[in-house]
């Protein structure tokens, strides 16, 4: 875990690829997709081993125990459509039940799961404001308020010793006058990526001065440069 500043705060970046919030003892985590491969199997034939949503929970599991977390909430698409939770094998259905008791859940909905059951656990809603910082699945280009989401599975990738690199990151936004906005990585075991410097992406940060991606390592925070505004 290595310090951010961020919404005039001090958060965590942790390697786990979620954002843990001091303040509000609060992990933050963005576009689970569970159950997939399992949403694959049935729309396409495609099958694909039917445990990414065990080894998505377990991995959700470890980053609370590493943090203390009390409270969790999700940035959206946490089910891959809305039918996810029917699917759920019991090991996985159990897991996610222990976990929705033990913290205070709070699930944001995103486009794949704009009418996920509250019956699953924790709290549904669809966008929430804390201490100033919007949360919310997608970005809104012309947001001027601090704003976490996810929706784009950001990847950083890079040329590196004459290999191609591509890492999850999260991509900061900030402006002079002290706006800052960040989309997360992507947490599921199943979930691609886009580069983090695609214009659709930018697009959704601005107005910005300009744009970073962040990748926590071996404690520390590497920033790598994605657009700047003209001067």
């Amino acid at each position: 875990m290595v310090p951010l500043s961020f919404a005039d705060e001090e958060w965590l970046l942790c390697e786990s690829r979620t954002l843990y919030w001091p303040r509000e003892n609060a992990l933050l985590v963005a576009d689970l997709h569970l159950e997939k491969a399992s949403w694959y199997a049935q729309a396409s034939g495609q099958m694909l081993p039917p445990y990414d949503s065990r080894e998505t929970l377990e991995r959700l599991a470890a980053a609370i125990r590493q943090t203390g977390a009390r409270r969790i909430i999700t940035l959206g698409d946490n089910f891959h459509d809305d039918d996810g939770p029917t699917r759920l094998e019991p090991h996985a259905k159990g897991m996610l039940a222990a976990l929705t008791r033990a913290t205070d859940w709070v699930w944001i909905t995103g486009n794949h799961d704009e009418q996920l059951d509250p019956a699953i656990g924790g709290t549904v809603a669809e966008e929430l404001e804390i201490g100033g910082v919007v949360l919310r699945h997608q970005a809104m280009a012309g947001e001027t308020r601090p704003e976490l989401s996810g929706h784009y599975h950001p990847k950083l990738r890079l040329w590196a010793r004459g290999r191609h690199i591509a890492r999850p990151c999260a991509v900061l936004a900030a402006n002079d006058h002290g706006g800052s906005r960040m989309i997360m990585p992507a947490f599921g075991a199943l979930t691609g990526g886009m580069d983090a410097g695609d214009p659709a992406i930018l697009d959704a940060l601005q107005p910005a001065d300009r744009i970073e991606a962040l990748v926590p390592a071996a404690g520390k925070l590497a920033r790598f440069a994605l657009w700047q505004a003209a001067a």
